[in-house]
C-alpha cells in the first residue's frame, strides 16, 4: 500500500511537470502571472499528496506492526496454556504413580503379616498347652523361652504398624471382632466380649483378620456412646 501511495504521488507530479510551460516569459503579463499563481496551486497540492501518502504509509506500518504484536501475544498465550496443561498432567501422573507405589508396598507388608498370622497361633497355642498340662521344671524353662520369642515377634509386627486385637471384656464390634458363640451372663453389659478364642490383627485400618470371640447375653443394655 505503501508503494502504491508513492507511485501516484510520482505520476502526479510527472503529469503536472509535462503540463507546465518551458522557457522563461519576456515579460510577466497577466496571464504569465494566472500560469504562475496555478503552478503553485499544483505545487501546493503535489506538496498534499505527497504527505497524505507519507501519512498513510505511517499508519499501514502501524497498523501492520499491532497486528503482528497481536499474532504474537495470541501465539504466547497459547503456548503459556499448552505449558500449564502439560504441567497439570504431570503433577497429576507424579502423584498417582506415588499412590501406586504405597498401595503396592502396603499390600506387600499386609501379605507379610498375614502369612505370619498362623506362626504366631502355634506359638500361642503351645504356650496355652504347656501352662496348662506340664509341671516340670525342664518344661518351665522351654515355656520361658518360647514365650520371649512370641513377645519379641509380636513387638516387631507392632513395630511395623500391626495391631493386635484382644477386646476381652470390651463391647462386641463387628468391625473388628467375629462372635462364635454367646455366654449368658447377666452380671455383664449386653454384646459384651467373653473370651477370645483367637487374637485378630489391623495394619492401620485396615483390618488383617478379625479376632474370633464369645459375646455375653443375658445382662443389661450396653449404653451407647455419646456423640462429640
Amino acid at each position: 500500500m505503501v508503494e502504491q501511495n508513492e507511485t501516484k504521488a510520482a505520476q502526479a507530479a510527472e503529469d503536472m511537470t509535462e503540463g507546465a510551460p518551458t522557457g522563461a516569459p519576456d515579460a510577466e503579463t497577466p496571464e504569465s502571472a494566472t500560469a504562475t499563481a496555478a503552478d503553485a496551486n499544483s505545487a501546493d497540492d503535489l506538496t498534499d499528496a505527497v504527505l497524505e501518502a507519507e501519512a498513510a504509509a505511517i499508519v499501514d506500518n502501524a497498523m501492520d506492526q499491532v497486528e503482528a504484536e497481536a499474532a504474537a501475544a495470541a501465539q504466547v498465550a497459547e503456548w503459556k496454556d499448552k505449558y500449564m496443561r502439560l504441567h497439570a498432567e504431570w503433577d497429576t501422573y507424579r502423584r498417582r504413580t506415588k499412590e501406586q507405589r504405597e498401595e503396592e508396598k502396603a499390600r506387600a507388608a499386609e501379605k507379610l503379616v498375614v502369612s505370619l498370622l498362623p506362626v504366631i497361633d502355634d506359638l500361642e497355642r503351645t504356650i496355652d498347652y504347656a501352662e496348662k498340662n506340664s509341671d516340670a521344671d525342664a518344661s518351665s524353662g522351654l515355656l520361658d523361652g518360647v514365650k520371649a520369642v512370641l513377645t519379641k515377634f509380636v513387638d516387631t509386627l507392632k513395630k511395623d504398624g500391626v495391631e493386635v486385637l484382644d477386646p476381652v471384656g470390651q463391647a462386641f464390634d463387628a468391625l473388628e471382632a467375629q462372635a462364635v458363640g454367646t455366654v449368658d451372663d447377666p452380671s455383664q453389659p449386653d454384646e459384651t466380649v467373653n473370651e477370645v478364642y483367637q487374637k485378630g490383627y489391623k495394619m492401620g485400618v485396615k483390618v488383617l483378620r478379625p479376632a474370633m470371640v464369645t459375646v455375653t447375653t443375658g445382662g443389661p443394655k450396653r449404653e451407647k456412646p455419646e456423640e462429640e
